[in-house]
């Protein structure tokens, strides 16, 4: 039996997924900088692909940018995704799009502390 290694990116990634509260959602982008990866979009994507049903993962709380579902529209997986999400009280546009404004997760990364940066006015 071979062990697969799970990337610290990955572990990462699946927490911040996991922590995602049931009517709110996260794009892409907002998990892989909460993760240390502002530049994993794609990456994130590719995790949610290859781990969600592994790892229970809450995947249809991930968006696109733009607060759309990812999968073509009206396909299988779209409309799948959709329903999870109205279950949990999120209202659609007709063009699919829902409001990033009222149902993002408001999570924003730690910043980091520069460690000689002065402080003069902290």
């Amino acid at each position: 039996m071979s062990i697969i290694q799970i990337s610290e990116f990955t572990k990462k990634v699946m927490q911040q997924i996991n922590k995602i509260p049931a009517g709110k959602v996260a794009t892409y982008k907002q998990i892989a900088e909460l993760a240390g990866k502002p530049q994993g979009s794609r990456g994130v994507a590719w995790i949610l692909h290859s781990c969600s049903t592994t790892y229970k993962l809450p995947w249809h709380r991930v968006l696109n940018s733009k607060g759309k579902i990812s999968f073509e529209f009206n396909s299988h997986n779209f409309r799948k995704q959709k329903k999870k999400l109205e279950n949990e009280g999120i209202v659609f546009g007709a063009e699919g799009q829902l409001s990033l404004i009222k149902y993002q997760w408001k999570k924003k990364p730690a910043r980091k502390k520069l460690k000689n940066k002065p402080q003069i006015f902290s």
